[in-house]
């Protein structure tokens, strides 16, 4: 039997720290990006008796994990027992000790054993120390992160309406949102769902029924067409109308409400601005030119009528959302892993990035922040650009970027989408957010990409006081 213990000291009370865990979204907030973990079945919260059935990979497979919490204490202790899973056994104690009256030690008491005996602690042992290490350093940073953040700006609890919750960004905002205690509903085009928190529409065909709108107290709009792809007509209709005429529908539809929402964060992007070169660009600066550029202007225009209403109208210009999971930096981790990455062009081109928990952070903070409205650059403060950036992955990731991707390549092989998204660059500040008092977890590329992929952490980290035994 092995007993491994992570520990972390978070300047939160373990009385706030137990409740965030204790609600819906927590979970999600705490599964790593770069792991393939899907649930597939869930009955209750953390008090005893609930269950969580995982689809999980093991080595080369997947495999079941089903877990059952036991030895529920309000605000001091719960516990995962392995009913049946990968291990021959798992036994895993969540506790929060105080430090005070506002700080807390979180820690995670884990005895476990591997598979196949004998041969299995052989060969396993160091493999699995190695991953728990990952696993649960992330998941105290997350926590410590979250929960620190929302100390600073939870006045109160919120209604709020997402659409697009199930893209890139809007998957983990609604439960950063629920498990700081906001009620989320979404608004979905699935024609019909058994959850309560989805309402349907249609924007293409006027489909929104209005009553089920009242007593929202903030909208964020997500929604919208993928950009990623060939750029054919119909793709480019998709990508414009799917913006331009859902927001439009969306903010007149609201614009109707007896007592509209006091605030609308509308998803926008850097594209705004156009190729820049190497000049930088705040919200103050003017649209440019192209296919993005022109959209953008639609995009922020078509919310009009919200404005018109008297709500207070954020438009988030997002840069390249970074998380393994998906947008850009996924597709890039394989042929990097394998040595085969490097520069687009010639590298000059400025990519404006952002790290998924600082865009969760972005919208809230955008919510939470009167003196917000129009535009604002969800960005670093520190964009880098294509060679700097495929120098700091290669680094992270321990492999060269040396093999280029020329210029006439990518236009052949992406058309216009091509030299928009990946010849062209934005060196976008985020002047509003600095202005405003917005504090980034990760402004450092090498330290973001790091912790995103569950990589030894890079200088500049916040020392979370973590210590680990086994």
């Amino acid at each position: 039997m092995n007993t491994f213990i992570y520990r972390t000291r978070i300047e939160i009370s373990a009385e706030d720290v137990f409740a965030w865990h204790e609600r819906p979204g927590a979970f999600e907030r705490l599964r790593p990006p770069w792991e393939r973990v899907r649930v597939l079945e869930r009955s209750g919260g953390i008090r005893d008796g609930a269950r969580m059935t995982l689809d999980i990979p093991f080595g080369p497979f997947r495999r079941r994990w089903i877990l059952e919490r036991r030895d529920y204490e309000k605000g001091r202790s719960f516990r995962d027992v392995q009913i049946d899973g990968p291990f021959a056994h798992w036994d895993h104690l969540y506790l929060f000790e105080p430090d005070g009256s506002s700080a807390c030690f979180l820690e995670d008491r884990i005895e476990y054993a591997l598979p196949f005996g004998a041969l299995g602690k052989i060969v396993g042992e160091q493999l699995a120390q190695k991953k728990l290490r990952r696993l649960f350093g992330y998941r105290h940073a997350v926590a410590a992160g979250d929960l620190e953040f929302h100390s600073r700006h939870l006045r109160r609890s919120l209604k709020i309406l997402v659409t697009g919750a199930s893209g890139l960004i809007g998957s983990q905002l609604v439960p950063f949102l629920t498990a700081a205690g906001h009620d989320v509903f979404m608004l979905t085009r699935a024609p019909s769902s058994e959850n309560n928190r989805c309402i349907h529409w249609n924007p293409a065909a006027g489909e929104l029924d209005l009553s089920r709108l009242e007593g929202f107290d903030a909208v964020i709009h997500l929604a919208g067409e993928n950009i990623a792809g060939r750029w054919t007509p119909e793709k480019k209709r998709r990508i414009r109308d799917s913006r331009v005429e859902g927001t439009r529908f969306l903010c007149q539809s609201l614009a109707r409400l007896p007592n509209p929402p006091k605030v609308l964060v509308c998803a926008s992007a850097i594209g705004y601005y156009g190729d820049c070169g190497e000049e930088a660009v705040d919200e103050t600066s003017s649209q440019g030119e192209g296919f993005l550029a022109q959209v953008v202007g639609e995009w922020e225009e078509a919310a009009a009528a919200a404005r018109s209403a008297g709500m207070r109208t954020v438009h988030l210009r997002f840069g390249v959302v970074l998380t393994p999971a998906g947008g850009a930096l996924a597709p890039m981790l394989t042929p990097f892993r394998l040595g085969l990455g490097g520069a687009i062009g010639d590298g000059r081109q400025y990519m404006s990035w952002i790290a998924l928990d600082d865009a969760l952070g972005v919208i809230l903070h955008c919510l939470m922040t009167d003196s917000l409205a129009g535009p604002v650059n969800a960005v670093s403060p520190r964009p880098a650009d294509n060679c700097e950036f495929v120098r700091t992955l290669g680094k992270v990731l321990h492999r060269p970027a040396i093999l280029p991707l020329p210029a006439f390549a990518v236009r052949l092989l992406f058309g216009e989408m091509g030299e928009e998204l990946l010849l062209s660059g934005v060196r976008a500040i985020p002047a509003q957010l600095q202005k405003s008092g917005f504090v980034f977890r990760h402004e450092n590329l090498e330290a973001a990409l790091c912790f995103l992929l569950g990589k030894k952490r890079g200088k500049g980290e916040n020392d979370l006081r973590s210590t680990f035994f086994i």
